[in-house]
């Protein structure tokens, strides 16, 4: 009697800034693990999410936009992003459906075209344009690189989704299964939380304030005779004038900001 075998691979989720990888990473998990913001370079770490499926497992790599950098921090997260690319099984090149290939993609084909890994094209949020523009988008990037596939999805709403996941099977080679079926990330439950926080704060402030913004949770402790988690973070902040900004008049933009990220951790730790 032979053995079924086990299929496993890492797959990397690159492409410029907000395109919706964080987003595509948290509907193919079905559960939020990746922050997500209408501001470029939200994410500033790799973070691994894990799908399970019959008879195999697909790791996901979820990186910061690639864009030429400038800066320490942009330098970074870019060098996070391409750092995936290295060893993995699979790439996902993500854009967009309503904007049309520009400079950034053209970067982001170049060091494509050093990865002996084979490149899915997704076409993200399908629905905000019709179908002959998407036919026009296929064209114009398949005559630039030789996809193994192209998918067009929307994260948002789901829809490929499924499609997608299905066509990444064969591409995965036989391995081991890597983590536990429970588990859904490698990022521990601390770093999720500083995340979220984050997330608030960039979604509630402006202009330069959030990329000069750190979270570092200083304890964490569970009370399960309570049901109670109990959480103290700290965040830090580059200038006084930015301090001022997230407390708020009368403390109500920090108070905001702490409700907010409390609702998302309740549905994370239940």
């Amino acid at each position: 009697m032979t053995e079924e075998k086990f299929l496993s691979g890492y797959i990397a989720i690159i492409g410029r800034p907000n395109v919706g990888k964080s987003t595509l990473l948290n509907r193919i998990l079905g559960q939020k693990v990746a922050i997500t913001s209408n501001k470029p370079q939200t994410t500033r770490n790799r973070i691994l999410g894990i799908h399970n499926f019959s008879g195999g497992q697909a790791l996901f790599v979820d990186t910061p936009g690639i864009h030429k950098a400038k800066g320490k921090l942009n330098r970074f997260m870019v060098d996070q992003a391409v750092g995936a690319c290295a060893d993995v099984d699979l790439i996902l090149f993500l854009v967009e459906a309503d904007d049309s290939p520009g400079g950034g993609d053209e970067y982001i084909l170049q060091l494509l075209e050093k990865s002996s890994a084979p490149v899915f094209l997704i076409i993200n949020k399908i629905d905000l344009i019709k179908p002959p523009r998407l036919l026009r988008l296929i064209k114009q990037y398949s005559e630039r690189f030789k996809f193994a596939e192209v998918i067009p999805l929307s994260a948002k709403g789901g829809d490929g989704v499924p499609q997608m996941l299905q066509a990444i099977e064969p591409y995965l080679p036989e391995g081991p299964q890597y983590y536990p079926d429970d588990i859904l990330t490698d990022q521990p439950e601390r770093f999720i939380v500083a995340e979220l926080v984050r997330e608030k704060i960039m979604r509630r402030t402006n202009e330069e304030i959030p990329y000069g913004v750190g979270v570092q949770v200083e304890s964490f402790e569970e009370k399960p005779e309570k049901n109670l988690v109990v959480i103290q973070a700290m965040i830090h902040v580059e200038r006084d004038s930015h301090k001022k900004i997230i407390v708020g008049k009368g403390g109500q933009m920090i108070k905001t900001i702490g409700q907010e990220a409390r609702k998302e951790m309740e549905r994370l730790l239940g």
